[in-house]
């Protein structure tokens, strides 16, 4: 089985995405998510500097109890987290949202480069490469509205101008698209994905279903970002995308019920803030409300 090179950042925006952003288990302590991650072969330290990281950018927030540190997702986070679980929930994550092609034009100050990167990658997200200086494309209808929802309160009036267009029979689009995406690439990046789920050992990558399970959102999330849902036409027959989703599906669907109870234990001890079901035992979150794992 191939292994592949996770993020920590990756792995805590799989764990948040998917345990926590519509369950509200409070704080999670530190010590846990170090553990979690320790399992995904994630030094401590790394996992620590990534935290630290995320509190500063505004996805985390940072609590202390005694001796003991825990963070939960701010507001920011949670919209950040919300706005991509669209498509990680949807039963067609690799089709385009509707017709003809969106464009994006921007202005950010070269002062301003970190929102610039964050617009950037927001974008990116949506299934936008750029198409030539300063303008951007995407296929189909993208709602920028709702893409650009979590950056709105730090976007100046006026720095994104859009469009809804579509191509014209005697200038075919073709050319640029494949300038803009490496297609063979994308390819690449699904019969990756394919090679190390669609083993039978895969769900034995780490000591517990919790771990693996986080790992194979954070790989899914990553896979979704790499494939901006180009049409069909511009794919042969044996793309690989379909067999991505029905392996994500399979695999996720194994490791529910087990990661589900596993983190209710995790959740029950990182304080009083759990909800607990009947008799004060934990209450697993639902799968069908997870962040990450809601039915596809």
């Amino acid at each position: 089985m191939t292994v592949r090179s996770r993020q920590p950042k990756q792995l805590l925006l799989a764990f948040f995405g998917e345990y926590v952003v519509d369950d509200d288990p409070g704080p999670i302590r530190a010590s846990a998510l170090i553990g979690v991650l320790e399992g995904a072969g994630v030094a401590a330290p790394a996992t620590r500097a990534t935290l630290d990281r995320l509190v500063h950018s505004g996805i985390l927030a940072r609590s202390r109890s005694g001796r003991e540190i825990s963070f939960a997702l701010t507001g920011h986070g949670s919209a950040v987290l919300r706005e991509a679980t669209d498509r990680v929930r949807g039963p067609h994550p690799f089709d385009p949202q509707g017709t003809g092609w969106t464009l994006v034009t921007f202005t950010i100050p070269e002062g301003q480069r970190t929102f610039r990167h964050r617009l950037r990658s927001t974008l990116t997200w949506e299934g936008f490469a750029p198409l030539r200086d300063g303008l951007w494309l995407a296929p189909g209808e993208v709602d920028l509205a709702g893409s650009l929802e979590p950056l709105r309160q730090d976007l100046p009036p006026n720095t994104v101008i859009a469009f809804h267009a579509r191509e014209f029979t005697d200038f075919p689009i073709a050319d640029s698209v494949r300038s803009a995406w490496d297609i063979e690439a994308i390819r690449r990046e699904h019969l990756a994905f394919i090679e190390v789920w669609d083993d039978p050992g895969a769900v034995t990558q780490a000591p517990s279903a919790l771990t693996v399970r986080m790992m194979l959102v954070a790989d899914w999330l990553a896979l979704l970002r790499v494939d901006p849902r180009l049409p069909r036409e511009f794919m042969d027959e044996d793309w690989p995308a379909t067999r991505s989703t029905q392996v994500y599906r399979q695999v996720h669907e194994r490791l529910a019920a087990e990661s589900d109870a596993e983190f209710a234990a995790l959740a029950a001890r990182s304080g009083p803030s759990r909800r607990t079901g009947p008799a004060g035992r934990p209450s697993a979150p639902s799968p069908t409300r997870s962040g990450a794992a809601r039915s596809r």
